[in-house]
């Protein structure tokens, strides 16, 4: 076989696999970059030229053997420090699965930087130093993956090698973890033993735990289930573009394009605009030039409709048997991202799928101490890396769905309107998927719309 068709082939069988999306998260020193490096390096999934300039590094370093983590760890500070700072984007991929990983900072101060890597992901892998055990920042991790209601979890206790790969020590740490974490609402954790610096139980089975007969990290990240069927979720089409090419051809071409959010749409079929509340019919749907008669998630399609209704940018098309509630008032659980602080009583702007609307912080009723889950009332405001309820008065009405039903049209962004900086991150509805959802106190008071 010629290598031209040996690679069509590979091309081929790649894009038959799927798509696991998955973050890292751990405190300082507890060895992330060294996971990833060593995922990366025995999956050989790393170029030639990669691993030259990491030894190069190495080398330069003092150090005989590569250090992998070098190989995650790419900005100039990052390899001074020996700390993640910014999230690491990594792609790669098996004979059985295909990857994008998300190597996020473990310090307390880019608490922020983990939201952004873990509110796509479909697991979360967080790293616990066996000598130390759960710690407080362990705690904060595993309560923000289950703010993002993250599916999966991996509980990785790395460094088994310099406890004596004593099985005591990774049960122990085992209970105590996967007992915090459940009470957060997590629906799945796995616990693996593991030496990420000498690899034992990352790609390969470790000789030296024969106690433990469960999947290697690499095993599990190819075989955990993971469903991205979202045609049967509520149906949301967010209106990115209105078509109207107005030429000889198409004079009465009206059409309205977007990136389908969630669910299934067909010709035929009754569909609501919202927030207007207009009806009408599906009359076509065009896919890549192509009139087709359904459609679905994430594709990007342009919706035909049988009646010439007002619809513009930000507008959300939604079956009209199943249409959320719009409204003003909206309730959530926010991440503040941005350096300044966010205050009761700052206007902003709150972005939701392609609708960018004004809106005020009416109240922030408490926030969040996440190694304990406990709240501060009334905190007056939240800083960077803060979590937290809030209640925002919006200028118009909006179609927001809950982030537990969709993380897509139940996330959204709040945004300074002097210069366009993001300040959080939110998710609409309750905070976790327990009992833990946090109690907000405290009456609306301030400037109204």
């Amino acid at each position: 076989m010629s290598n031209s068709v040996e690679t069509a082939v590979q091309l081929a069988d790649l894009s038959a696999t799927t798509l696991l999306r998955f973050a890292t998260a751990g405190s300082v020193d507890d060895g992330k970059s060294t996971l990833v490096g060593r995922l990366l390096h025995d999956s050989k999934s790393v170029l030639t030229d990669q691993l030259e300039a990491v030894e190069a590094a190495s080398l330069k370093r003092g150090q005989e053997a590569p250090d992998l983590a070098l190989l995650t760890d790419g900005l100039r500070a990052e390899r001074e420090q020996g700390i993640t700072i910014d999230v690491a984007y990594r792609y790669f991929a098996t004979p059985r699965r295909r990857f994008i990983l998300a190597d996020t900072p473990g310090h307390v101060q880019y608490t922020r930087n983990m939201v952004t890597g873990a509110s796509t992901a479909d697991l979360a892998v967080v790293l616990v130093d066996a000598r130390n055990g759960v710690i407080e920042q362990t705690r904060r991790h595993a309560a923000v993956a289950a703010l993002l209601r993250v599916p999966h979890v991996v509980l990785a206790v790395n460094k088994m090698d310099l406890v004596a790969y004593e099985e005591k020590v990774f049960a122990k740490i085992a209970e105590e973890f996967t007992a915090y974490a459940s009470e957060l609402g997590v629906p799945e954790i796995t616990a693996i033993p593991i030496s990420a610096l000498a690899g034992d139980n990352v790609v390969e089975p470790s000789a030296n735990m024969d106690w433990y007969g469960g999947p290697t990290v690499l095993e599990h990240l190819e075989t955990v289930p993971v469903s991205h069927d979202l045609t049967s979720c509520h149906a949301r089409l967010p209106v990115q573009y209105v078509i109207r090419p107005q030429t000889a051809e198409l004079p009465d071409y009206r059409g309205y394009a977007g990136q389908i959010a969630a669910g299934t749409f067909r010709v035929g079929e009754p569909v609501t605009v919202l927030p207007s509340g207009r009806t009408s019919k599906i009359a076509g749907i065009d896919l890549l030039g192509e009139s087709v008669d359904i459609a679905w998630t994430p594709q990007s399609v342009t919706l035909l409709l049988e009646d010439d209704i007002d619809i513009s940018r930000g507008d959300l098309i939604v079956p009209s048997g199943d249409a959320p509630v719009t409204t003003q008032d909206v309730e959530a659980t926010v991440c503040h991202v941005a350096d300044q602080p966010l205050t009761v009583g700052q206007r902003v702007l709150l972005k939701h799928t392609t609708r960018t609307v004004k809106a005020i912080v009416k109240e922030i009723p408490s926030r969040l101490t996440l190694d304990d889950l406990s709240q501060h009332p009334s905190p007056g405001q939240l800083v960077a890396n803060d979590i937290g309820r809030v209640k925002v008065r919006t200028a118009e009405p909006l179609a927001l769905d809950s982030y537990a039903d969709s993380r897509r049209t139940g996330s959204f962004l709040l945004i300074d309107p002097a210069d366009g900086t993001t300040l959080a991150a939110g998710m609409a509805g309750e905070s976790f998927a327990t009992a833990k959802a946090l109690n907000t106190v405290g009456d609306e008071a301030g400037w109204d719309f």
